[in-house]
């Protein structure tokens, strides 16, 4: 048995990095995928929202930990190859993200009122276009505050890779406690690093919240 020492710690921000992967790739990934959703839940189209409505309704209904377990495990399964911890996760990740950052951002898009498209219709602009100039830059400023609250529970759900054996914050931290045999210490430290994180997106939340209620 040794003692949590400054190896340790350097692992801790070490797979700390990975955390910042995670988050980046399901932002980057999930959210277009969630835009889609957003608009398509927004459409004057039924079978489009009905579509919409489905996958949602589907993911949104399994917990975060069954989909890293039905990617990681599935996906070698059902494509017939072995499929790196990483892609896994990722994909688990970019489906949570688009279908609740999708959510948030259908919200922004309906709050904006109907007369703003009915509007942007009569300058003659598209439908796209409509959105693109005018409904958009209003939703986005609604949806804002949500959305960072979102990348707040986002950076925290990514420990849950660690139930997979992906090494980020989480998962380095049960590493340490295992070699050290001081779980209160170790921790208190992946605590503290993920509260160091998430405060200020979550006081920066609040401001814009503030803020954006103000100006309307």
């Amino acid at each position: 048995m040794r003692t949590f020492n400054e190896a340790d710690l350097i692992s801790l921000f070490s797979a700390l990095r990975w955390t910042v992967v995670l988050v980046a790739l399901a932002l980057a990934c999930g959210g277009p995928l969630a835009l889609l959703l957003a608009l398509m839940r927004s459409s004057r189209l039924a079978p489009l929202r009905w579509l919409a409505a489905g996958v949602l309704q589907l993911v949104q209904g399994v917990p975060l930990l069954g989909l890293l377990m039905f990617f990681y495990f599935g996906m070698p399964v059902f494509l017939g190859i072995e499929v790196p911890s990483l892609v896994a996760v990722g994909v688990a990740f970019t489906a949570y993200t688009a279908v609740f950052l999708g959510e948030i951002w259908r919200g922004g898009i309906e709050a904006v009122k109907q007369t703003q498209w009915e509007a942007a219709a009569c300058l003659g602009l598209t439908r796209w276009q409509q959105f693109r100039y005018v409904v958009g830059p209003q939703a986005f400023r609604m949806a804002l505050p949500p959305t960072v609250g979102f990348l707040v529970q986002l950076i925290k759900n990514t420990s849950l890779a660690s139930v997979v054996g992906f090494v980020e914050l989480a998962r380095a931290g049960q590493m340490a406690s295992a070699a050290t045999f001081q779980p209160l210490l170790v921790y208190s430290v992946v605590a503290a690093i993920y509260f160091t994180l998430c405060l200020p997106l979550t006081v920066w939340s609040r401001k814009l919240e503030a803020r954006l209620n103000g100006a309307r």
